[in-house]
């Protein structure tokens, strides 16, 4: 073969490899369906681990940021009411037990992102329109309570993909992957506790568990027997793909199927520069600082007087200093206190000279103290929050607290142990270990993941086959029934045969007496 031969035959294979590469691309269309910051935190990452390897995204969101390489952004922020800086009065009233939240929940969270989405004629037109010939995956937040939100990709052939924010859904479990969580040892979302491990927790988490998925599927049946809407009657189509904010570390390992992929602590970005006056106030601190946040869904200025009081005057008292979250201008703010309306928390965490993060319990902070290996003092306000908490207790790295309950000497007494009680950072330091300890980031996994459905054609093979089943099926009542009636069944001929043996032995030895008798 000539040498001018080879040489093109070399460039006619280079050529088609960059050709095979670039049709790899893969064309996804996402939309984030709840507008709060913490959920769009881990949207937008799973987002950027997409089009950081080549993909083009085009997703619709009510948090805009700007458009970028292989990233257009579809504002909706003039749509949707926004989840920030609310009132910790008055969502601790609505999540004030384990009941009232479900209805308010399916109404906010659910169906009202239903209708707005459903109302909204620029995304109707992409998935009537659009969806098949431009794209070739959807992604969804698919909600927590209500399971409308599913018609976004149920009349689409492509590989659907959710995302779940927060680590357990709970209500919605059955219809996403198919299997149900068992209560004998895994908590669903409003429980106080990361594992139920008494006889009472058990029983109170089986009752919690019954009761709301018995009122999850009664009200959605109602809302949709006398408020039916148009996206009630697609049908449900299960994802090709789930990606979950989770890690072994908040929150238990459970059983779950080959379709789920853990991705906690994705949106954990490089560390940027801390801005000169929060630097300066922390390297200044001889004694070490204190991280204090309560997030960006609710606003601390709106707790009550008489816990704002206790929080200052047990902070007066600490040698350390203390970089507090706080909207507007506090009223006798202790010497020892910087407040800011935002803080760089992610940054501010990694730095040497924090010892502390006092938090309300929210995930993607929370995953920021673990990868930092910095202690956690939890005043857990509502949702997902008790048990993300309490599953840093149960890493030997956090102390839970009742905001309601909270005087100055408790709170004090809670953060000199946790500053001073070595054992608390040297647990943060195992459990930073082990949340880094991967055989793949979560970008990595996204990116595999993603092509990997999208290659398979929605990838059916990953899916449980409970999803095939009717509920009764899946919860073997059908079984049930029949051995039940079998046993039934059996006993009956049991006790038929002992009645008749009863009355024959009666007869004989009724003959054997008259005989002697005579």
């Amino acid at each position: 073969m000539s040498c001018k031969s080879m040489i093109s035959i070399v460039i006619f294979t280079l050529v088609s490899c960059t050709c095979i590469q670039s049709g790899n691309t893969a064309r996804i269309l996402a939309i984030e369906t709840f507008a709060g910051k913490s959920h769009w935190n881990f949207m937008s990452a799973v987002l950027r681990a997409m089009t950081d390897n080549g993909h083009n995204v085009t997703v619709f969101t009510p948090f805009v940021d700007v458009n970028r390489e292989n990233y257009t952004e579809i504002d909706m922020s003039n749509i949707f009411p926004m989840k920030l800086n609310m009132s910790i009065v008055r969502m601790r009233k609505i999540f004030n037990n384990w009941f009232t939240p479900i209805s308010f929940m399916m109404k906010n969270d659910g169906r009202q992102s239903c209708e707005i989405l459903h109302n909204n004629d620029q995304l109707n037109d992409f998935l009537e329109n659009k969806l098949q010939t431009d794209f070739d995956a959807i992604v969804i937040e698919p909600g927590i309570v209500s399971g409308c939100l599913s018609y976004l990709g149920a009349n689409s052939n492509l590989p659907v993909i959710y995302t779940t924010p927060i680590p357990i859904n709970t209500y919605t479990e059955r219809m996403t992957y198919g299997d149900v969580s068992n209560p004998a040892t895994v908590s669903p979302m409003l429980f106080n506790y990361g594992v139920p491990k008494t006889f009472i927790q058990r029983l109170t988490n089986t009752l919690i568990w019954l009761h709301t998925s018995i009122i999850v599927r009664f009200q959605e049946y109602l809302l949709r027997l006398y408020h039916s809407k148009p996206y009630d009657a697609d049908i449900n189509n299960p994802p090709s793909l789930v990606f979950m904010n989770t890690h072994f570390i908040s929150d238990k390992p459970r059983p779950t199927p080959s379709n789920v992929v853990n991705v906690g602590g994705i949106h954990l970005k490089p560390p940027q520069k801390i801005p000169k006056d929060i630097l300066d106030f922390i390297e200044d601190s001889p004694h070490g600082v204190i991280l204090f946040t309560f997030g960006s869904t609710t606003a601390m200025s709106t707790i009550p007087q008489y816990i704002l009081t206790a929080f200052k005057e047990a902070l007066a008292e600490l040698p350390q200093r203390v970089l507090l979250k706080y909207e507007g201008e506090m009223e006798g703010k202790p010497k020892n206190v910087m407040t800011r309306k935002w803080l760089p928390q992610r940054e501010i965490l990694l730095h040497k000279n924090v010892k502390l993060f006092i938090s309300h319990g929210g995930i993607s902070g929370l995953y920021e103290a673990v990868d930092a290996g910095v202690p956690v003092l939890g005043f857990p306000l509502f949702g997902d929050q008790y048990r993300n908490i309490d599953n840093l207790v149960e890493a030997g790295m956090g102390i839970s607290m009742e905001i309601y309950a909270v005087t100055k000497d408790n709170f004090l007494k809670n953060l000199l142990d946790l500053v001073n009680n070595k054992k608390y950072a040297h647990n943060a330091k195992i459990a930073s270990e082990i949340f880094k300890d991967r055989p793949m980031s979560p970008q990595k996994s996204v990116a595999y993941w993603t092509e990997y459905v999208i290659r398979h054609k929605g990838a059916p093979h990953l899916k449980s086959q409970a999803l095939n089943l009717m509920w009764y099926q899946y919860f073997l009542l059908d079984i049930i029934a029949v051995i039940v009636i079998f046993i039934f069944i059996f006993m009956l001929i049991v006790l038929k045969s002992f009645k008749f043996i009863h009355t024959i032995y009666t007869k004989i030895c009724s003959s054997f007496s008259k005989v002697k008798s005579d």
